[in-house]
């Protein structure tokens, strides 16, 4: 068992030496992180192979490269996101200089999840870095062999007392959680969102959190079914569904379902083959217990496609579910898996109905050519991110915050945002000395002043 309380006050040391406020030494750190995943990418493949069944191909398209995408979009920004920011400063407040200064948190918590354990640790990790903090991240124990490569990759880029890797089960992040820490930053399930804004209250510690949600996918009847189809087959089954903004439902007007479905049956083929089970380019299922739950919602439903399972491999086909209704078992809970409910409608109104039954999504997607009806949705709905006529791209792009909303989550990050999320913005006045108004002092009894005040103050 790690030494915890060691490892937090050794940071906090580092942090208080001033190191890490230097810009140029956090762009060296976020080069020695990029050099060091090069230099470990086959390690990490293999390490993501035997956990979740992930070929090379796509541990690089959605972990490995979007984290050195993330972390070459830092480097080239973070000198500007680090310079102070001149802001107006009022009349009332003359001869003085307003500004913005961002200063980083502190000793920083990351809890990642398994679903995407190297992506989800080293994006917020870059984050972190770019802003000028020290670092404890905490991964999954459900993922070991991703775990054990980059707690290897780690310790040899940086000192323990600035990045620190530590593993374990829930009795060691209780004790992480127990720590007077800066601020935490958590991807997973809403569950244990909840328990850690509980611990975190406890010493008043800021809290990310990065959550889930059973989010729509709405195919309005202008949308073009074919690319449809083909989109939503890409995000559903990416991961076997193990993606927290994965389409969870469909949600169809009626009178295209059967087009859409057939559209769909024929994107599954062409993509997994005739047998996705031995596919070696589709994963598994995380472990015995969730195959066992995503394997009970198949025969309680209407099976339209697929179905299939192997306990032994911990794999499941893509799976289409049809008559599906918001009382089914599916819709109770996050999918998480590689099944497809479709829900339909008669009248788009519905669709806003529907959705408000379940908790805020994390994300929205939406197929339609009316823009209209896609300016409509975008406004009326709650949701933390989305796409019009894709899925789950939108959390590639650096520019934009990546986040959830209510049920969702809390908080964002990715590029900017994320380097604001692991930040504080200081607001400060540089008054000068040359003149001291006297308005503002007891006793308040000039008539000359009291007009003067209202003329600043209005």
């Amino acid at each position: 068992m790690p030494d915890i309380e060691r490892i937090v006050e050794s940071q906090k040391e580092f942090f208080r030496s001033g190191k890490t406020l230097d810009v140029d030494f956090r762009i060296r750190m976020l080069k020695r992180l990029y050099e060091v995943i090069d230099k470990h990418e086959d390690r990490i493949n293999k390490a993501m192979q035997k956990d979740l069944g992930k070929s090379v191909y796509e541990s690089y398209m959605c972990e490995v490269g979007l984290s050195k995408a993330e972390i070459s979009y830092l480097i080239r920004h973070v000198k500007s996101f680090s310079k102070e920011k001149r802001v107006h400063t009022p009349l009332s407040q003359f001869l003085s200089r307003s500004f913005v200064l961002p200063s980083p948190r502190g000793t920083c918590l990351i809890l990642s999840p398994w679903n995407y354990p190297f992506m989800l640790t080293i994006e917020p990790l870059a984050d972190a870095i770019a802003a000028g903090n020290t670092i404890i991240l905490k991964p999954s124990e459900s993922t070991p062999e991703v775990s054990a490569a980059m707690e290897e990759m780690l310790k040899e880029a940086f000192d323990e007392n600035y990045v620190a890797m530590v593993r374990g089960d829930h009795a060691l992040a209780t004790r992480l959680l127990e720590q007077k820490l800066d601020f935490i930053f958590f991807t997973g399930s809403k569950r244990v969102g909840q328990m850690i804004l509980e611990r975190a209250a406890a010493n008043l510690t800021p809290c990310v959190l990065e959550l889930g949600g059973k989010s729509p996918c709405i195919v309005e009847k202008t949308a073009d079914i074919p690319l449809a189809a083909r989109r939503i087959v890409f995000g559903k089954y990416l991961n076997c569904g193990q993606t927290c903004v994965a389409p969870d439902y469909i949600l169809c007007d009626k009178a295209i379902k059967p087009a859409l479905l057939e559209a769909l049956k024929k994107e599954i083929l062409r993509q997994y083959g005739e047998d996705p089970l031995s596919n070696p380019d589709y994963g598994k299922i995380i472990n015995a217990k969730h195959y066992d739950r995503l394997m009970a919602h198949i025969q309680k439903g209407k099976v339209a496609f697929g179905g299939k399972g192997d306990r032994e491999d911990e794999k499941i086909e893509p799976t289409i579910l049809d008559d599906v209704t918001l009382e089914s078992s599916i819709m109770g809970e996050e999918i998480f898996g590689p099944i497809l409910p479709i829900l339909t409608y008669e009248n788009y109104d519905e669709v806003f109905d529907i959705i408000d039954k379940n908790p805020t999504p994390l994300a929205l997607y939406i197929f339609s050519c009316d823009k209209k009806i896609i300016r409509t949705t975008l406004r009326k709905v709650a949701f933390g991110g989305g796409c019009v006529n894709d899925v789950v791209i939108h959390l590639a792009n650096s520019e934009m915050g990546f986040g959830g909303i209510g049920n969702s989550g809390m908080g964002a990050y990715h590029g900017k945002v994320g380097f604001d999320t692991f930040s504080h913005q200081k607001s400060i006045v540089d008054k000068k000395r040359i003149i001291d108004l006297p308005m503002r002092y007891q006793p308040y009894k000039s008539r000359l002043y009291e007009r003067l005040l209202r003329f600043f103050l209005k």
